[in-house]
């Protein structure tokens, strides 16, 4: 069991803003450089690497929430345990006005034993779903991956036995918030699903440029004809489609059985959950 004291989570509460200072000194002049050797280790490799799944792609035409439910439930019934954090930080610390804190984070594996109560609620595999289903049916976008951080954050082991399962509204997520200032390297370990892509109908596009603003890795740009989309950019989290009041953009899946095989093949390869 953990040693994380009863007001753990009011501490990260307080200090959460700065993983986002941290993202942008990156970006300094001189400093930037020793900032990114920091920031480097943390999220690239064995200790960073997730995908966003987006809830409203379209399988053959018909909007579908049945990726991430299909990968989500299959992490958790292969998972030796499942915990719900039982507040989420991010939306604690920013004060979310659309999301409970209690919409938190779902933890897989064998690591997650060793958290402690007073900051997590343990999950039987029907719990663990339910939990699940209710945070896509609310729209949140699903990261799924390997966060090491989260080790330390709620006194996990380092043992490559613990998988994160993030619910992310765009006003309160911390990567939503933070990637545009990483280090090329190490936005590369945020990582698009397999045969995820934009569509973009420029007879409704309007061109009011709110994709654009949602948009938190520069992958939207306004240019001749409208509305581009940089798919060397594109992390795949589908908030541009949900924003657009015009429906002018969809994320589509070129292939299901491929998209599913890809996140479960890259999750497997860095943390065993069983």
């Amino acid at each position: 069991m953990s040693h994380r004291p009863s007001w753990w989570l009011d501490f990260l509460r307080i200090i959460w803003p700065l993983t986002i200072a941290s993202a942008k000194m990156t970006r300094l002049p001189v400093v930037g450089r020793l900032f990114a050797a920091m920031v480097r280790p943390v999220f690239t490799g064995r200790n960073f690497h997730v995908s966003y799944v987006p809830v409203n792609a379209t399988i053959d035409g018909a909007a579908s929430s049945f990726i991430p439910e299909r990968v989500l439930e299959e992490l958790i019934r292969r998972s030796a345990h499942r915990i719900t954090i039982n507040r989420c930080t991010c939306r604690e610390t920013y004060k979310c006005q659309h999301y409970p804190v209690e919409n938190a984070c779902l933890h897989l594996g064998e690591g997650t034993m060793h958290v402690d109560a007073h900051l997590a609620t343990p999950r039987s595999v029907d719990e663990a779903i339910a939990h699940m289903k209710k945070m896509i049916g609310l729209g949140l976008v699903p990261m799924i991956g390997r966060v090491r951080m989260d080790d330390f954050f709620y006194g996990a082991p380092n043992t490559g036995r613990s998988l994160t399962v993030c619910f992310c509204c765009t006003c309160c997520c911390t990567i939503f918030r933070s990637a545009r200032y990483f280090p090329d390297d190490v936005k590369g370990s945020l990582v698009r699903l397999k045969g995820v892509h934009i569509e973009i109908d420029t007879s409704r596009c309007s061109g009011c440029g709110e994709c654009i603003r949602e948009c938190f890795t520069g992958a939207l740009t306004r240019g001749e004809g409208g509305i581009h989309w940089d798919e060397g950019l594109c992390k795949g989290c589908g908030r541009c489609a949900a924003v657009c009041p015009e429906g002018a953009l969809s994320i589509a899946v070129d292939d299901v059985e491929g998209a599913v095989d890809d996140i479960m093949g890259r999750i497997t390869a860095r943390v065993n959950i069983e």
